[in-house]
Formats: C-alpha cells, structure tokens, sequence
C-alpha cells in the first residue's frame, strides 16, 4: 500500500470514530448505558491509537523493518 493511501485511510477511519466520542461529550450519549460503553472501551481507544500511528507509525514501520 502506499504511504498516501495509507495516510488518507488512517485519517479517515480516525475522523469517522471522533463522531461518537463528540456525541459523548456534547450530545445525549452519554445517558444510554450501552453507548457510553462503546465509546469508553472502543470508540476512543481505537481514536487514540489512529491518532498515534498518525503521529508516530513511521517509527513502528522502521523498528519492524529493522528487525526483519
């Protein structure tokens, strides 16, 4: 895969999970149970991991191909 598409997925998979996480803190997610658990223990998670491969992944790809 190339850098940029990779980049233009990762960016957008990360754009697509804030939308729960905004509904969390400023809409009425938070109120049904089963929505603040999917928010909590996968939405924000898996935004937190996209935003630091992101930032940091280059870093990931060098240390396995170093490796390998």
């Amino acid at each position: 895969m190339k850098a940029a598409t990779e980049r233009k997925i990762i960016r957008w998979l990360h754009i697509i999970l804030s939308i729960p996480v905004v509904g969390f803190v400023y809409g009425g997610v938070s109120e049904n149970y089963y929505s603040t658990l999917w928010v909590r223990w996968f939405f924000f998670p898996a935004l937190v991991l996209s935003g630091l491969w992101m930032w940091k992944g280059y870093l990931v790809k060098n240390l396995f191909r170093k490796g390998a």
